[in-house]
Parts: C-alpha cells; sequence; structure tokens
C-alpha cells in the first residue's frame, strides 16, 4: 500500500507542457508575471509559525525518508523514524537554501546584458525576489524544528563557487531545473498529506505553487538556449549538468541525520545506497526532469552516462 500512494503521479497541471515551437520570450513572462500577481506567498504572514508541532505526525512523507524500508527501518522505533524524517525536512531544507541562493546568483548573470526593461527580465527579478522569499522560510522552517543546519560538504560547497563562474547559460538553467524538480516532486507529495505537520505542509505548499513558474521560465530558456546556443556550449552543458546530477545526488542528504537520531552513519548510509526503493523514489522524482532534458537534447553522450552513474536516471 505504501508503494502504490508513492508512485501515484501527483498532479502536474501547474506545469504547462513546454514541448513543441518556441514560445515568444516576452509573451512567456508576461503570463508568469500574472500568475505572480495572482499567486505569490509572503510565508511570514501566510504561516502559523507557532503552531505547536502534533504528536505522531511526521515531518517529511515516511515513505521518502531515505532508509524507509531497509532491515534498519525496520528495526527502529516509530519515534525514531518520525524523528528521522524531522532530520531529513531540514537537511533538504538546508539544500534548498544553497540551490536557492546558487540560483539567484546564476539568474542576475543571465539578465545582466538583457534589455532592462523588458518582461524577461521583470520576471526574473519576481523569480529572485520569490527565492529570497523562499530561503528565508526553509531557514525558519529548520529553527522552528530544532534541528541543526545540514550544510553542503566544503567541497562541492566551494565546487559550486567554480560552476557559478564559468557555467554556461543552458548550463545554469539545466542546473535550476535539477535543483528545483526532484524537490518539488517530493513537496507534491507532502503537502496534501494529512500524516505530516501542518507547519511543513504549509511550506511545502506555497514552495509548489510558486515554484511551477520558475520550472515554466527555466525550461522555456534552457529550449531556447540548447537550439540557439553554439555546438561547444551545447556539449560543455551537457557534461556540467551531468556533474551536478552526480554532486546533487551525493549531497542530497546530509549523513550526520543518521548519528543525530542515534543510528550508525556508516550502516545506515550503506543501507541507503543498497535500497532498491530509495533509487526508485529518486529515479520516480527525476522522471519528468530527465524526460525533458532528453528531448532538449541535455541527455547526450557522456553527459548522459554521469546522469545513469548519479542513480537518477533510470
Amino acid at each position: 500500500m505504501a508503494r502504490a500512494r508513492l508512485l501515484t503521479e501527483p498532479d502536474f497541471s501547474l506545469l504547462t507542457d513546454t514541448l513543441g515551437p518556441l514560445r515568444d520570450r516576452e509573451q512567456v513572462a508576461r503570463r508568469l508575471l500574472e500568475s505572480s500577481l495572482k499567486h505569490s506567498f509572503d510565508p511570514d504572514t501566510e504561516l502559523d509559525w507557532e503552531v505547536p508541532f502534533e504528536d505522531g505526525k511526521w515531518f517529511w512523507p515516511p515513505e521518502l525518508v531515505s532508509l524507509y524500508d531497509t532491515p534498519l527501518w525496520r528495526r527502529m522505533s516509530e519515534e525514531q523514524r518520525i524523528d528521522l524524517s524531522r532530520h531529513e525536512a531540514a537537511s533538504l531544507a538546508s539544500l534548498g537554501i544553497w540551490f536557492e541562493i546558487i540560483l539567484m546568483q546564476l539568474l542576475v548573470r543571465h539578465i545582466y546584458d538583457k534589455p532592462l526593461t523588458s518582461d524577461h527580465v521583470r520576471y526574473a527579478l519576481t523569480e529572485i525576489a520569490d527565492e529570497c522569499r523562499h530561503s528565508m522560510m526553509f531557514a525558519r522552517l529548520i529553527r522552528r524544528g530544532g534541528s541543526p543546519e545540514y550544510p553542503v560538504p566544503r567541497m562541492y560547497h566551494n565546487l559550486a563557487r567554480v560552476l557559478k563562474t564559468v557555467s554556461t547559460t543552458p548550463g545554469s538553467f539545466a542546473a535550476t531545473l535539477l535543483g528545483e524538480e526532484i524537490l518539488d516532486w517530493m513537496q507534491r507529495l507532502t503537502f496534501p498529506d494529512e500524516r505530516i505537520q501542518p507547519l511543513v505542509r504549509g511550506v511545502t505548499r506555497i514552495h509548489v505553487v510558486e515554484e511551477a513558474r520558475h520550472v515554466r521560465y527555466a525550461r522555456e530558456e534552457l529550449r531556447r538556449q540548447m537550439i540557439t546556443a553554439p555546438r561547444w556550449e551545447r556539449e560543455l552543458t551537457r557534461l556540467s549538468c551531468g556533474e551536478a546530477a552526480r554532486v546533487f545526488s551525493v549531497c542530497f542528504i546530509n549523513p550526520a541525520v543518521y548519528e543525530n537520531v542515534g543510528l550508525d552513519r556508516r550502516e545506515a548510509v550503506a543501507q541507503v545506497r543498497a535500497s532498491g526503493h530509495r533509487r526508485e523514489v529518486m529515479q520516480s522524482g527525476a522522471k519528468r526532469l530527465t524526460d525533458f532534458l532528453d528531448d532538449v537534447g541535455v541527455l547526450r553522450g557522456a553527459g548522459r552516462r554521469m546522469w545513469k552513474a548519479s542513480g537518477l536516471l533510470a
């Protein structure tokens, strides 16, 4: 029953299919600006941050917790499982902040040479404002949940400095989609789930609604760039996207979460790596993205092999 629940396709009605002819960049931006005007939220006032956490409720769907359905999971008490979900929610929120800070810098670079009064630039600035609120919302959720923050390993933190400096324009949007779509898939399973803490459901609901616009913007621009960019840039994008997939899969859950709930770190990491259920979760979360990247020509050659090695591509 749990497996069937997990693999039920969530409602992606907020994400319009972007295959087919290229759409006018300004027209797309105007539609996204209209949506932003109608469906934007201030998390500080929209959510009740003082609501007490409810005993027995999860902070992340159990089927999406990394150790779910492993031998170690079966030995854990229900209380310990819920506590792990709290720490993993904090780890994912920390990862989300890291990605959003990178994304904001890439967006600023993207619009630096664009017409400053265009709707395309205006929407990019609107998205940056959204991401600022999201990062503050995730940070507040971590503090409210009482767990530590979980930064990515220093090596990958510094590797992102290189990415932000040398990334091609299509590479920037491919990395943006990687950081957004898998977490978005998980959050679409989280916010309607009544087993989950109300505050976590509220946070994920806001993020899902606003990220749908960000995904549309990035998909449209990546499609345009993969058609118009020179060959060397498309090839570099395939390689950089494959490397980003590897880093993302490594950094997805900080292994310190296991120690913080009283588990043996090495045993937990080994069981997650061996878990067929976990592999299925990650590939299911990435499928909509990998199908799109395949359609626009990103998943080719060495880049495709790197995606397979990451475990995100079936």
